[in-house]
């Protein structure tokens, strides 16, 4: 496991600023442990130091796993987070979308979030801004892109796309082999 680059370090930020603003701090400096990022096969994970510290016996290539993945970097260098930092992004979620339970299957089986199943939106979400999806009993269910604004929305049919899907909870039966 090796320290994020400076380039790296800026995508992971810039995709984790997206859903979870300023509360980034949060993440760094918490008041348990501190924590931080590191890089291992292309792969994100977030790691209290002492276990960082533990881990340093371990041989790279006997190495697997080390904390909570947060994402990967694709083959063309850009940074794509995986559902398994749910925990953390509904934590600190600046903007949050709450869908009635006739909408939680269609979203868990990888499809969008439509006008007809939204409960209720933070006020004041702009468009194109990361969102984590909760049910309406405040389980997190996944995280997406907003397609419209909270104002617009109102405006918009039943069958109008107000989130688009971008990870669920289901992925962990759907991608099973190439999760982790």
């Amino acid at each position: 496991m090796r320290p994020l680059t400076e380039e790296e370090s800026k995508a992971v930020f810039a995709k984790l600023a997206n859903y979870i603003g300023k509360n980034i701090v949060h993440l760094i400096d918490r008041q348990d442990e501190p924590h931080c990022f590191r890089l291992q096969k292309d792969r994100v994970f977030y790691v209290s130091e002492s276990s960082m510290k533990l881990a340093i016996s371990v041989a790279r290539p006997n190495l697997i796993s080390l904390g909570t993945c947060f994402g990967k970097f694709t083959k063309s260098g850009k940074f794509k987070l995986h559902i398994t930092a749910l925990d953390y992004l509904a934590q600190y979620a600046k903007y949050k979308v709450w869908i009635k339970p006739n909408g939680e299957m269609p979203f868990l089986y990888g499809n969008h979030v439509l006008k007809a199943h939204l409960g209720r939106i933070t006020e004041d979400t702009p468009e194109h801004q990361g969102v984590v999806v909760f049910s309406m009993n405040d389980i997190p269910l996944g995280f997406g892109v907003t397609a419209r604004s909270t104002v617009d929305t109102r405006k918009l049919d039943p069958t109008a796309i107000i989130v688009f899907h971008q990870a669920d909870v289901g992925e962990y039966l759907r991608d099973e082999e190439t999760l982790f």
